[in-house]
């Protein structure tokens, strides 16, 4: 009985030492949209922070001691990308990259890249397509706070038909085989298989490629390559397997086969049509623009020197300028629009400038914020731990010095960045 008194006492004085030494960190936040869903900007706001979680909210300032003076700023949730390439950035040199770098080169290479996207106010992003155990071994390493970069949550290899977008070409049939990647599948059961070998490989949610795309050397267009069962069976197992599915696509036959076989999301959208938007909002599903993207590529195919191949530049000057009016389109119908930037076509660290051509494609300052905080967190899943500053989530934390409502573009100059109570950027 003396024995276990002694112990209660013991683990009383811990718990109670530990409770007694736990830091706080008090945020000073002159302007606070804490909950972009409201939209409701508070002034003179203090943040409590601990153990990298939010611990509440007080009007006024105070606290001492570990203080964070953001009194000058506009301080919001940490941003959302849910459309990144972790692992490169596009240019002449990809095609010879395929088959001179390892998966360790490719998850090296990522690290910088993870870091200006942090850097840049993103805490959050999606990275739909990456070689599988280099962009997973990115997402741990981050995790485990070994390498500076937002949460991840991965895809690995997006999931193609053979002789689809996500195939090889433009090399021998030798060297073709040799670097072929476990993402291709034909027929219904074989895209099931698939699907099932992602999950067990890692991947937090599947992309597919439910058309053609830009950047590839197919010559095969930018519509519908999987069919319709093939489509049904992909989304059917991995929401079996609890995991959401995008797809990459452009065309109207792929956008709308994907959204009839139940597809969480649809990334660039660029021939939406009515019947399109009419599945979108009858699914909930979002459509995740990547205007940055449509930008880059018409920027370079226009440049008399371009890089990019004669059947590239031809797709790019087609879809880039009409991606803006796509997402006018579907924001003016009410489709449900999430943050995605496709970094990686653009430069990391850049992923900002996709707010002003949400603007141009018709959403208010504060929907395109909206899209990039509360929405893309509804779209992955993570609303219980992103997208908002209240008690309980992860703290999460960005600040700008100028009113984003009034000047989108302020965003592109985030001056200070927290994630998960560990500041990264200070003023």
């Amino acid at each position: 009985m003396k024995l276990r008194k002694t112990l209660t006492t013991v683990s009383f004085i811990a718990v109670f030492s530990t409770a007694a030494l736990a830091k706080v960190t008090y945020i000073h936040a002159g302007q606070l949209m804490a909950d972009p869903a409201s939209g409701q900007v508070k002034n003179g706001q203090t943040i409590f922070v601990e153990d990298g979680r939010v611990l509440e909210i007080r009007d006024g300032y105070v606290g001492e001691g570990d203080v964070v003076d953001l009194s000058g700023q506009f301080v919001l949730p940490g941003l959302i990308d849910a459309h990144v390439h972790l692992l490169h950035e596009n240019g002449p040199g990809d095609k010879l990259a395929r088959v001179t770098k390892t998966p360790a080169d490719w998850a090296i290479e990522g690290v910088p890249f993870a870091r200006a996207t942090l850097m840049a106010g993103f805490t959050t992003v999606a990275n739909v397509g990456d070689e599988n155990t280099s962009i997973y071994a990115l997402r741990d390493g981050i995790k485990a706070g070994k390498i500076v970069g937002p949460r991840v949550i991965a895809a690995g290899n997006v999931i193609s038909p053979h002789g689809g977008e996500g195939d090889v070409f433009g090399y021998r049939a030798d060297v073709t085989h040799a670097i072929a990647r476990p993402n291709l599948c034909s027929g219904a059961d074989d895209c099931r298989r698939v699907v099932r070998q992602h999950i067990q490989f890692g991947a937090d949610m599947v992309k597919i490629v439910a058309t053609g795309a830009v950047l590839s050397d197919a010559d095969a267009g930018i519509d519908q390559q999987f069919t319709g069962d093939e489509l049904k069976a992909i989304v059917e197992t991995a929401h079996a397997l609890g995991r959401i599915v995008t797809a990459h696509a452009h065309g109207t036959a792929g956008i709308n086969a994907f959204l009839e076989a139940g597809g969480d999301s649809i990334e660039h959208g660029t021939y939406l049509d009515d019947s399109s938007i009419t599945l979108f909002r009858e699914n909930g599903a979002y459509l995740v623009p990547t205007l940055l993207a449509g930008a880059t590529v018409t920027e370079w195919a226009n440049k008399p020197d371009t890089w990019l191949s004669p059947v590239t530049a031809k797709k790019a000057l087609d879809v880039g300028p009409k991606m803006v009016g796509a997402t006018r389109r579907a924001h003016e119908s009410g489709v449900k629009i999430a943050f995605g930037t496709d970094s990686s076509v653009s430069p990391h660290g850049q992923n900002a400038r996709e707010f002003a051509l949400l603007v141009e494609a018709g959403l208010t300052p504060l929907e395109a914020i909206q899209a990039a905080t509360v929405n893309a967190a509804e779209h992955l899943r993570i609303s219980d731990e992103a997208g908002r500053i209240t008690p309980g989530m992860s703290a999460d934390i960005v600040a700008v010095k100028e009113n984003p409502l009034k000047d989108i573009t302020s965003l592109e100059r985030v001056v200070f960045v927290m994630k998960a109570g560990t500041v990264y950027r200070e003023p």
